[in-house]
């Protein structure tokens, strides 16, 4: 492989509305692509960022830097690493701009250095880049964006990541207004305390939702799909956010919701015929809004971090 390598992560679906912080999913496209140099300098130089012009080539300050700082640390031998970054991926799409960033760094940084490193090491290194990015280290975009598929964050402390059952049929719409929103600032809006009967409520979804996945359950699928915790909060974020849910549901979608902290909207949906009547259902609702928007249609990608 030499001391070269070029990895790309996906974009990824986090929370899927009952799984806060703990399940995600990884999509086909768009995706973050690194171009890693291993050094022998013991530093981390950002030589360029392709595709974004607001993000910042100090190491402290973005997330693969801070990524590849962690696995230098833990590498050490005067490892260090020149990195060329490419975002596909907005900053503040809701989408896992982030977390593909991280992922990718991780999983190129993992490769050169001879696969030394579990998956799990891996996504705990790319959290580092999640923390500098929304204040916390959490996983469900990280994860699903290495492992690929859909995937449960079972525990953070230890980390035990559980690789879910994908149904055949599962396909996912995503809208991305383009308007950006700070996973930093939507955290915030949160009630860092939940009344029982809501949490209750909360975990029965996702148990409902894992239940589905195993038993390619469409319909339980679908029930599961409902956030008490989230969406009430963040939704109001999102403009046109109630239309864009409602125009999902109403052409076949099996549940929609806000994608991790919004402002994208995404829709689970049965088949690509379901997907690609809901995708243009969506799409005509922001339409209406005159707010640009791209837009997304893929069945859960398998594949996460992959040399390209």
């Amino acid at each position: 492989m030499g001391n070269r390598i070029r990895v790309k992560a996906p974009a990824t679906v986090s929370n899927l509305n009952c799984g806060f912080d703990v399940i995600g999913l990884a999509l086909e496209e768009p995706f973050d692509t690194v171009e890693l140099e291993l050094t022998g300098t013991g530093r981390v130089e950002i030589e360029d960022i392709r595709g974004c012009d607001t993000l910042s080539r100090d190491p402290e300050k973005n997330v693969v830097g801070k990524v590849l700082e962690a696995i230098s640390a833990r590498a050490g031998r005067q490892t260090g690493f020149r990195v060329v970054l490419e975002k596909g991926i907005r900053p503040g799409s809701g989408i896992g701009s982030s977390g593909a960033s991280a992922a990718a760094a991780a999983f190129a940084a993992g490769q050169l250095l001879g696969n030394i490193f579990t998956r799990e090491e891996l996504v705990r290194f790319a959290m580092e880049g999640e923390l500098l990015a929304s204040g916390a280290a959490h996983a469900d975009n990280v994860a699903p964006a290495i492992y690929g598929g859909i995937v449960l964050v079972r525990s953070y402390e230890p980390l035990d990541i559980v690789e879910l059952n994908i149904p055949s049929e599962l396909w996912c719409v995503v809208i991305h207004p383009e308007t950006e929103i700070k996973t930093s600032m939507a955290r915030g809006l949160l009630d860092s305390h939940i009344p029982l009967q809501v949490a209750v409520r909360q975990w029965g979804n996702l148990a409902g939702l894992v239940a589905g996945l195993y038993r390619d359950d469409y319909d339980l699928i679908g029930r599961s799909l409902v956030d008490f915790v989230a969406e009430p909060k963040r939704a109001v974020l999102i403009r046109g956010f109630r239309e864009l849910k409602e125009s999902a549901m109403k052409h076949g979608a099996l549940g929609a919701g806000i994608s991790g902290s919004g402002p994208s909207v995404f829709a689970l949906c049965r088949g690509m015929d379901a997907a690609g009547a809901v995708l243009k259902a969506m799409s005509e609702t922001i339409q209406a809004t005159e707010v640009a928007f791209d837009a997304y249609m893929s069945p859960v990608s398998r594949k996460g971090a992959q040399v390209c």
